[in-house]
């Protein structure tokens, strides 16, 4: 954000009504002009959006997603003002990116950042602050650099700040405000929930090579009984032997 102030940005969200980071991005899209900042977020449909957030949003649909294979399902609820809009084509096809958007996203746990709870956060904070590779630095740098990574975090978990898997040079919050400025209404993503096949159950772990060698063993302790027989039978066998001489002796005795 070089040479783009805090007064700048406060003034250009004061006439629009857009978001902080959206007037940043605007500003610094038209290198500080004021007007040029508010074209563009004419353009990208965000001061329209921006004025009808406050509006209830108690209408639209609850849209569902079945990955391929079906071992990843999405339910997400999206909302706008009117049943009218939420049987038009273009909202039902945000519903239905937004829910491939979550079954694409395993990392993603709230709709937004302010959803995250702020033990969470803190939390987060305690174990980077921590970290050995900030041990050497000046207090204010840590707490910059700890800051950064925070706000990274916070933004893998937010499905609005994830880059939108069919046009990754915009995000979710910024698909829906566009849609925001076509429709006319108020668009919200009120809630979702993922579900991963045999998530939270306990699998037993099989070891084949264990197996295999359990299995390998057995046979080896099943030969030696088999080839105990064999050795049995020889020994029946040696007391048949002698008889054969006996004969050609009393063969001799009776030539004299």
């Amino acid at each position: 954000m070089a040479g783009i102030s805090a007064k700048q940005v406060k003034e250009l969200r004061d006439t629009t009504g857009a978001g902080m980071m959206d007037c940043k991005k605007a500003l610094q899209a038209s290198d500080g002009d004021l007007q040029k900042a508010i074209e563009w977020l004419r353009q990208k449909g965000i001061t329209s959006a921006a004025k009808k957030e406050g509006r209830v949003a108690a209408e639209g649909l609850v849209e569902s997603y079945i990955h391929t294979g079906g071992r990843v399902g999405v339910l997400v609820e999206i909302n706008c003002e009117t049943d009218f809009v939420a049987r038009r084509e273009e909202f039902k096809t945000l519903a239905r990116d937004i829910a491939m958007q979550i079954a694409a996203c395993p990392n993603v746990e709230v709709v937004r950042t302010s959803d995250i709870p702020q033990d969470s956060i803190d939390r987060e904070r305690e174990i980077e602050m921590g970290r050995e590779d900030l041990a050497k630095k000046p207090e204010n740098i840590r707490a910059k650099i700890v800051d950064g990574r925070i706000e990274k975090r916070l933004k893998e978990q937010s499905l609005l700040d994830q880059p939108f898997i069919k046009d990754q040079n915009i995000t979710i919050e910024e698909l829906i405000k566009q849609l925001v400025a076509t429709l006319g209404e108020n668009i919200q993503v009120r809630r979702f929930s993922r579900f991963t096949l045999g998530e939270g159950i306990e699998k037993k772990e099989e070891n084949f090579a264990a197996e295999v060698a359990a299995q390998t063993g057995q046979k080896k302790e099943e030969k030696p009984a088999e080839a105990a027989a064999p050795k049995a039978e020889a020994k029946n066998e040696k007391p048949a032997e002698p008889a054969p001489k006996a004969e050609k002796k009393k063969g001799k005795k009776k030539k004299k």
